[in-house]
């Protein structure tokens, strides 16, 4: 049944987007705010297919600790492609950092570019004032910042020593005064990466106290990993006990 269910979601899911990515390209020539409201349509009815075919639903908990207004950088745990379809629904306009390779993909990387993200090229020296240049920029715009500290997507089982945190967040609020608001998430379980299944059940995206600036780059960064990495352990936990069919993946074996 999940084997089914998972295969019509995906039929749907790369068919919906292929058609979207033709049909809604005169959306590009229209101004960004009126073109993001074709990318929000698009990521609502992803949602819609997700909870028709898999049974895959989500709640947010700790909205309290978003600021009202204004800028602020989110730091969030990166596991699936779920919560990348899930920005544009828990925030007004955000801003993504993400590699500059994504822009060149045909089509979607168009729909990306007019998003206007924080585009870097990772792994140069340049990046690290990218990232700086780029928030200030969104700064102006008052418009949150949501960044993969970890800067790639995580199995459940990985730690912190095998993908390490980037102090790309830091960096960013020692150059702004923005608030870091941590995102703790559990979706790898419900679609884990590289997988063909998904699994029904409820992903938690929790944001946690914030880091107000102030502080050492350093001690902002131990902060922020040692939230991120409890809470979303936690509900892993949370989730497994209860949705007990989820498979488990743990770390495979050294050769």
């Amino acid at each position: 049944m999940i084997f089914l269910r998972s295969t019509l979601f995906n039929i749907f899911f790369y068919g919906l987007t292929a058609l979207a990515c033709i049909l809604c390209l005169p959306a590009l020539f229209l101004p960004r705010p009126k073109a993001m409201c074709v990318v929000k349509a698009f990521v609502h009815s992803v949602y819609a297919l997700e909870k028709f075919f898999i049974g895959l639903d989500f709640e947010v908990r700790g909205k309290e600790n978003l600021p009202p207004d204004g800028s602020f950088i989110v730091a969030a745990k990166h596991q699936s492609p779920y919560e990348t379809m899930k920005l544009h629904i828990l925030f007004r306009d955000p801003s993504v950092i993400l590699k500059r390779e994504l822009l060149k993909v045909p089509l979607w990387g168009r729909f990306l570019a007019k998003s206007d993200p924080i585009a870097i090229n990772r792994g140069t020296r340049e990046s690290a004032q990218q990232i700086i240049d780029g928030a200030r920029r969104m700064q102006q715009q008052g418009r949150p910042i949501v960044i993969f500290p970890q800067g790639t997507r995580v199995y459940t089982w990985q730690t912190a020593e095998d993908k390490p945190y980037k102090s790309g967040a830091a960096r960013m609020q020692e150059a702004t005064g923005m608030t870091i608001v941590p995102l703790a998430l559990n979706t790898g379980l419900f679609w884990p990466r590289r997988s063909w299944l998904k699994w029904p059940g409820k992903v938690v995206f929790e944001f946690l106290s914030p880091i107000p600036p102030g502080q050492a780059v350093g001690e902002t960064m131990a902060q922020l990993e040692d939230r991120l990495e409890t809470a979303s352990k936690k509900l892993e936990q949370e989730a497994i006990l209860a949705n007990p069919l989820i498979p488990c993946k743990k770390r495979p074996p050294t050769s």
